[in-house]
């Protein structure tokens, strides 16, 4: 989901107050705060040697205490933070994807919206890595069962080109 999607539906429901569910269907607690708004850019080689980039707006929510426990982000609120960001991301075509710990500091991408008990719920996605070079490393994709599937750089041994 990119930021125009995430803009309008803030627009369509600014007085809601706004919910984050992670993957696993648990709430992010209702006191947290969006402390950055951040516009991440990654260049990087995959392990077939192609150099790539990607971009997205990171969205860091944090909470306190207890004590911050009235504290509660409406959509209007989350509206006019994007506002503030607007000269450091370049388009509103860019993904979005909220920061948050839990365990361990985490990236979700926002993966839905959807208005429920009074609140605008943003549910979050899981991310995952994945071998770029599949081709290259000799690894099997969907649409290609029949590849060697051993793991990335199993096609090495007859000559393939991997990390």
């Amino acid at each position: 989901m990119n930021i125009t999607e995430l803009k309008s539906a803030l627009a369509a429901h600014a007085g809601l107050t706004v919910q984050l569910t992670l993957p696993d269907g648990r709430a992010v607690p209702a006191h947290y705060h969006v402390t950055e708004v951040g516009h991440v850019a990654k260049r990087f080689v995959d392990c077939g040697g192609t150099f790539r980039t990607s971009e997205t707006c990171v969205l860091q929510v944090h909470f306190g205490s207890a004590q911050d426990d009235g504290h509660r982000l409406t959509a209007a609120k989350l509206a006019h933070i994007l506002e503030l960001a607007k000269p450091i991301l370049p388009s509103d075509g860019l993904s979005v994807e909220v920061e948050y710990e839990d365990e361990a500091i985490s990236q979700f991408p926002l993966a839905g919206i959807a208005v429920g008990a009074g609140s605008l719920v943003l549910q979050l996605g899981e991310k995952h890595t994945d071998c770029l070079a599949k081709e290259k490393c000799g690894i099997a994709t969907d649409d290609d069962e029949d590849r060697d599937n051993a793991g990335c750089c199993a096609g090495a041994a007859a000559g393939g080109a991997c990390c």
